[in-house]
């Protein structure tokens, strides 16, 4: 085999490299193995070094290697990278179409829409296909000159690819972080015990403006383009047009664009993505809405900060800021002591949040989260409120770091720290009965009506409830010495109390609050076994035999009825007239509900979401948590959450109450 030109070989690897990135980075699509890449790019820098004339701009060996800069210089845009105008609602998208319908006077307009990415808009100049220079978009006119740190975003083409190459062209786009890359990048920097990101979009930021670039290089950014500063000069008639040819260009685009022919389709599209919004890779956080045609952006031109062609529709807010005002401790049912966020109270995703949960000590260690702070709160989707981060520069001067208590703020007994957990091991603490007996009261256990928790609260203060069975000894007389009750509200809990003695099995078990034994589970141990005594003496590898019974369930189950206080309680339940029935084998009445897969949102004024779930499984049907295509009925009650959207953009059935409690009598 001849030995090849060093310059012609170089050339080659230059343009298979780049083919390379172009299929892994854009495409998603590798052809080769990450070794027989590393192979192509030793060669070409071993090349190069040997050769340093044949080092090129666009050479992939040069995305990476200037030393750390001391500033930016500032980047002036040819053409002002201007703001777009927002929109909060369905009206005022229409009343926009309203407004370009007039000044174009005519009805039949097309948009393309495409998600908003929530990351860090630039401008990338090319001359003659070669990338030469990029920055951000600081106030519109002038951003910071990040060429050498955009260069390490292998997503960005250093030549472009294809024929008809415009001479100069401005590409605009999002350089973002994806949210599995952002989840990783904030565990690294946990373990380093440097501060945390925000979100995905302050981390792009600030990767991007490292004055070092091989620490941008360390961060797996992602370019995404959608849109040119000026489409007519490079021969673009629309803004789809724009994106089919930026890809051709070798840049990343948006698979989810869509041209929409009508404000109808426009609001179907962002009710869709509003859907999706949680189960796409990176954040988005609204649909921008531009005009398509290209000559009629030119007629309807721009207002001093934006063009008048198009529009952004944001979606709701999943996080805003608030103060914490205290760093409280609660006492679960298991004695397990979690710290807890008390906020001063703040509307996010449509929801007042007013606590937040901190998970665990080192959570909140590894935070730096602090009393006083302002913070970043969260809640995504339907996921309970979390603290995100604090914003550090807003810190109290006297702030102090948290300190997890020695001892159990309900009982005063020390606490045991179990990994990452701090328990509190005794069997009489106070706060742990509450959360027992409140748990053993409730809806989708024995259901005992009109037990809240203050009045169990008010039980355990005055020592009338040590465990669970004290509820059934329980006297008209005991609750009328507590606030709040008189005659009829005493004898009708006394009554409720009564009623709660028959229960079936799979009720029972899951009233017991035996640790990972949910309703699921409760009910497979009562179709199996048939009978408490049977589950009560079943060993683990008979309980390991059931299905969704794994390691941890079985030995939960064993350590629970092994515990002779359990037993004890149990027992006693037996004596105070505590009846469980065994079920019943027979075939399941049919009805209009059976396999129909129901979810909730919102609230019933009717009956709770637990009484509502047991009407419908009642009936054969199957209540579901989340909203998929799967789905048959959506139930919206008062104040319907992002579920309600899901739905109609899914086109699936929405019932309001009426209509359920219709569906459930003619059932």
């Amino acid at each position: 085999m001849t030995e090849q030109n060093p310059e012609i070989r170089a050339e080659d690897l230059r343009r298979i490299i780049e083919h390379h990135n172009y299929r892994y980075y854009v495409l998603d699509s590798p052809e080769i193995s990450d070794g027989e890449y590393d192979q192509l790019m030793r060669e070409l820098a071993a090349l190069e070094e040997a050769h340093p004339e044949l080092i090129t701009n666009d050479s992939p060996t040069q995305r990476v290697g200037a030393s750390p800069q001391t500033s930016f210089p500032p980047m002036v845009h040819r053409i002002p990278l201007l703001s777009i105008d927002n929109a909060m609602d369905t009206e005022e998208v229409t009343a926009f179409h309203g407004r370009v319908a007039r000044w174009l006077d005519k009805e039949d307009i097309a948009y393309c829409c495409e998600p908003k990415f929530d990351g860090l808009a630039v401008e990338l100049v090319y001359e003659r296909g070669f990338f030469s220079r990029g920055g951000t978009r600081g106030d519109g006119m002038t951003g910071e000159d990040v060429t050498g740190n955009l260069r390490t975003i292998k997503s960005i083409p250093l030549r472009l690819r294809g024929d008809n190459i415009p001479e100069v062209i401005e590409v605009r786009g999002e350089v973002v972080l994806f949210k599995a890359a952002f989840k990783e990048l904030n565990l690294e920097r946990a373990e380093k015990n440097e501060p945390l990101f925000a979100n995905p979009r302050n981390a792009a930021a600030g990767s991007l403006r490292q004055l070092d670039s091989k620490i941008t290089a360390s961060r797996p950014l992602v370019f995404i383009a959608y849109g040119v500063s000026d489409a007519a000069a490079v021969g673009l008639d629309s803004q789809c047009a724009v994106l089919e040819r930026l890809r051709d260009f070798g840049f990343r685009v948006n698979p989810d664009k869509r041209l929409c022919k009508g404000m109808r389709e426009v609001i179907d599209f962002v009710l869709q993505m509003q859907a999706r919004r949680e189960e796409i890779p990176y954040e988005i956080d609204g649909v921008v809405i531009k005009v398509d045609r290209v000559a009629d952006q030119d007629v309807l031109g721009v207002k001093a900060r934006s063009p008048r062609w198009v529009v952004a529709y944001k979606f709701p807010p999943t996080q805003a800021t608030t103060i914490l005002n205290k760093i409280d401790v609660q006492v679960g049912r298991t004695g397990v002591v979690t710290p807890v966020a008390i906020l001063e109270p703040v509307r996010v995703a449509g929801v007042t949040v007013s606590r937040a949960t901190l998970h665990n000590a080192d959570e909140v260690k590894r935070k730096d989260v602090r009393e006083g702070d302002t913070v970043i709160v969260q809640r995504a989707g339907d996921v309970i409120p979390e603290i995100v981060a604090p914003v550090q520069s807003k810190r109290p001067q006297d702030s102090q770091p948290f300190i997890m208590p020695d001892n159990c703020p309900a009982c005063r007994s020390p606490l045991v720290r179990e990994g990452a957990l701090w328990r509190c091991v005794n069997i009489s603490c106070p706060a742990i009965i509450k959360e027992e007996v409140y748990h053993f009261a409730s809806k989708e256990a024995v259901c005992i009506d009109g037990l809240g928790r203050k009045i169990v609260n008010q039980l355990v203060d005055r020592g009338l409830i040590r465990d669970v069975s004290d509820l059934y000894i329980l006297t008209r007389e005991d609750l009328l010495g507590l606030d709040g009750f008189a005659e009829l509200s005493a004898a009708n809990l006394v009554s409720s109390i009564e009623s709660s003695k028959r229960v079936s099995l799979d009720r029972f078990l899951y009233a017991l609050g035996i640790q990972h034994v949910g309703s699921v589970a409760a009910k497979e141990l009562s179709s199996h076994f048939g009978s408490l005594a049977r589950i009560m003496g079943a060993g683990e590898d008979e309980l390991l035999e059931l299905k969704g019974i794994g390691k941890e369930i079985a030995q939960s189950i064993r350590d629970f009825f092994s515990n002779e206080q359990n037993q004890m309680v149990v027992a006693k339940l037996h004596t105070h007239g505590m009846q469980v029935s065994s079920p019943v084998k027979e075939e399941k009445r049919l009805s209009a509900l059976s396999g129909k897969k129901f979810c909730f949102t919102g609230t019933l004024s009717s009956m709770s979401r637990p009484e509502a779930k047991k009407l419908v499984e009642e009936l054969g049907g199957q209540v579901v948590n989340s909203v998929s295509k799967q789905l048959d009925f959506l139930v919206a009650g008062h104040e319907p959450g992002s579920k309600m959207d899901k739905a109609r953009a899914m086109q699936l059935a929405i019932l309001d109450e009426a209509a359920f409690l219709k569906l459930l009598e003619e059932a």
